[in-house]
């Protein structure tokens, strides 16, 4: 049986957000999938955290329904400003956060500038890029050259040439809502990869955080790990060792058992 809720839009920082409702029931939860994943791509995750948690899986500004366009500020700190503003306009006084790459940048620093109200994070294989640094492992044309084809229109055979390993339906998925990813904003989130420093938030972070890394990511090198670690002693992390970057497409058991009941109830 589904957990699925209801979609819903709220105006909140400004904008229209949009997002995805799951379980009802539980502690809340609020999800930040990656640079170019719309809400409704992360369903199947979200299906089964709503098994457990108040679950919300939001769609960052420029991407599938929220408020987008040229007029808006893409920046880190105003996709950030957006959870926080999102959580209390929807009334949420404890939640968990859970960010997948580019979102998992971004909740570090909305827990940073709105701390009130969050209970723990999960960190799913956050770039750590930024001055001075390694470049992130992909390369911008890649997101580039499949939404402009995803304007014109796609299907799951001309996803699968920039997704190999996907299944079927994660394909179709994609090429139905890949073409909501404003190029824009995803310029902006690939370019603040280099330009932002993500590990200037973590000595700062109130709330305990596991950091989740794929085992064949790339993103997240040992000697990043240990740095993050060093950073913030409220942080412990879990290898899935099987997965690429996309971990619950790779190994869905494999990320699930990696939260252990670092949020309370065991999700495998």
């Amino acid at each position: 049986m589904s957990t699925f809720i209801h979609g819903g839009n709220v105006q909140a920082n400004g904008i229209r957000q949009h997002y995805l409702r799951y379980g009802g029931k539980g502690p809340a939860l609020i999800l930040i999938p990656g640079i170019t994943s719309p809400a409704i791509t992360w369903g199947f995750v979200a299906e089964r955290l709503g098994e457990h948690f108040d679950t919300y899986v939001l769609d960052v500004r420029g991407r599938g329904l929220s408020s987008t366009g040229p007029e808006l500020d893409y920046s880190a700190d105003a996709c950030a400003n957006d959870i926080g503003a999102f959580a209390k306009a929807m009334k949420l006084n404890s939640y968990n956060l859970v960010g997948h790459s580019m979102g998992a940048r971004f909740a570090v620093r909305s827990a940073v500038l709105h701390p009130a109200g969050v209970n723990r994070l999960v960190l799913i294989d956050p770039p750590v890029s930024g001055p001075g640094r390694r470049e992130y492992p992909s390369k911008l044309p890649w997101y580039v050259d499949s939404i402009r084809q995803s304007l014109i229109g796609m299907d799951a055979s001309t996803m699968r040439a920039f997704c190999a390993t996907w299944t079927e339906e994660q394909l179709q998925l994609r090429a139905e809502w890949l073409h909501t990813c404003y190029e824009p904003a995803i310029v902006r989130a690939f370019n603040d990869f280099h330009d932002v420093d993500f590990h200037q938030d973590l000595p700062k972070l109130q709330a305990p955080a596991l950091l989740m890394i794929a085992g064949r990511g790339g993103v997240i090198q040992p000697e990043d790990e240990a740095e993050i670690l060093d950073l913030q002693l409220n942080i412990r992390s879990v290898h899935v060792e099987n997965a690429g970057h996309m971990i619950p497409w790779d190994d869905l058991d494999g990320f699930f058992s990696a939260f252990g009941d670092f949020l309370g109830p065991r999700l495998n």
